[in-house]
Order: structure tokens, then sequence, then C-alpha cells
């Protein structure tokens, strides 16, 4: 088996689980209307937690695919890049990023700072796990949809996308290759320009210098020592937003999150449920939900 083989079958098995309702943890229906309402304050903050959960399940349900059993075993690598990785005689090492989103929040939070540099060769790919409860603010995770996309892709759309000098720099990691692998460095880093209009004149004429093709985002070190000598004459600050997925603008991933938010969820898209939670006052969808719902083993 090779590496895209391995990776390939991952996907398809992951993108199977469209619907599926995971046994990872199960949030208790609220006593009372009013407490559902409060709820839906703070459902989101269990997102995290949540998304940890259901990527041990992932790395389960992968192993369950017997396939799989005479090359390696899929397993977890906290801390390390990607977070899942397949392990036995396949070479180069397949890897996955598993990213998890709470689509009642405002946006995919998750980020993605892995360098193009070590995603070459197409050897690690992208799986974002859009997840609901069964009852919406409580219940069981259950998957709305899955997004597999090769890394690679992800990496280039993001860097095109912020590179912008000398507004906005994106600096590769330094090279740590000597260092243990717990100190290496695999991550970009975004940078925004926080001079006067004075100083940044200056900038600009300097990356004028550089001609267009230099303006092009490239991971080589003569471009990336340009960038560091500008990010050494001027003041800038590093953006703690850099690489959110939701902000790339990467086409499957635009096309993932609009299919998403328009799936119907107990009568309404989750895009109107997106505007519900954020609306004041208007607290009766969500008793009906609480009415509705009954027992929390009847609604399960």
């Amino acid at each position: 088996m090779k590496c895209r083989q391995v990776l390939d079958l991952a996907a398809s098995r992951l993108e199977r689980m469209r619907g599926r309702t995971l046994e990872a943890v199960d949030i208790a229906r609220p006593d009372t209307p009013d407490e559902a309402v409060n709820l839906i304050k703070v459902i989101s903050k269990l997102s995290p937690l949540l998304g940890n959960l259901i990527e041990f399940k992932l790395v389960t349900l992968l192993n369950s695919e017997a396939a799989y059993r005479p090359y390696g075993r899929w397993q977890r690598q906290d801390p390390g890049f990607p977070d899942t990785v397949f392990a036995g005689s396949v070479t180069p090492t397949p890897g996955l990023e598993i990213k998890t989103w709470f689509p009642l929040a405002t946006e995919i939070t998750a980020r993605f700072k892995g360098s193009q540099e070590i995603l070459t060769p197409d050897r690690t790919w992208v799986c974002i796990i859009a997840w609901l409860p069964t009852r919406l603010i409580f219940g069981r995770p259950r998957v709305l949809d899955v997004c597999v996309i090769p890394g690679g892709s992800v990496a280039a759309a993001r860097d095109r996308h912020y590179h912008n000098p000398p507004e906005y720099l994106v600096l590769e990691p330094e090279d740590t290759s000597g260092r243990t692998a717990n100190l290496r460095q695999t991550n970009t880093n975004g940078y925004k320009f926080q001079g006067t209009a004075a100083q940044l004149a200056q900038a600009r004429r300097r990356v004028r210098r550089w001609g267009r093709a230099a303006r092009e985002y490239r991971t080589e070190p003569r471009h990336q020592a340009r960038l560091r000598r500008l990010q050494a004459a001027f003041p800038y600050r590093g953006d703690t937003n850099f690489a959110k997925m939701d902000r790339i603008m990467h086409p499957e991933l635009e096309a993932f999150k609009a299919q998403v938010l328009q799936r119907q969820v107990h009568g309404r898209s989750v895009q109107e449920w997106q505007r519900l939670r954020t609306a004041r006052g208007d607290h009766a969808p969500w008793r009906r939900l609480w009415e509705t719902a009954g027992s929390q083993r009847s609604a399960d």
C-alpha cells in the first residue's frame, strides 16, 4: 500500500461518517426550558473538549478498516504534527490533521499553521469534522459533514491569502532540524505592520524594488531572508488570528462551509440556528426544542 492509497482510504472512511452519532459524551437534557436557554450561551465552550474526544473516536474508526492491518495502524501523536499518523511500513508516513467545527459558533476557529515545506511531498491531509449535539444544545455529538483535503493546498491557500508585504508578512519557521523532536519548529507565523505612515511608505518603496515576481509568496531561503530583513527594519506585531481556517479562502473549504450552513437540522438551516443563537430575546425556538425532546433517552 502506498501513501496516497492510505490517505484515499482514510478519506473515504471518514466521509462515510456523515450523520453518525458518536458515543463520545452525552450532554444532559436541561431540567427546565430556562436552563436550555442559558445553555445556548455556553454550549460552544464545550467544543474543544468534545473536539478532542471526537478525534480519539476517529482514530479508533480508522483502525477498524481491515485493509490497513497488514501495513500498520493509525495512532495519535500529542504533541506533534500532524496529530494522527499511520505508523507502519508505508513511506513516507501518511498523516491526518483533524480539525473539528461546531457550526453554531461564528466561524471555524481551528488554525492550520503547518509550513508548506513540511507538507511536501503530499503526505498530510486535513480532515474537518462539522458536528452538533443530537438535540442542538444537548445530546451526543453527531457528525453533520466531513471535508478531507490535501494539507499542502490548505497551506498554499493560506500563504497566498495573507502574504502582502510590507503590510503583512508570512514567515517560515527557522531551521531547527538539529534540535530534538519536541523543540523543532514546523509552523508559519503572520505579522502585521505597526509603523507610522512615513515608515509604511518607506517599506513600500523597498518592496517595489523586489519586482513583481519577488512579491509572490515563496518558501525559498532567499525570499524568506528578504521578509526577515523587512521585519527587522520596521515595527511588526504577531497576528493572533493568523491561519484561522475560516479566513484562508480555500475553494473546497469555502464550499464545505456553505454546504454545512445550509444543512437542515430540526426544521431550520444551521445558518438560521446560528443567527438565532446570537439574536437577543428570541428564545422561543430553543424552548420548543426542549419541550419536544421529551426525556434524554427518548430524544437520542
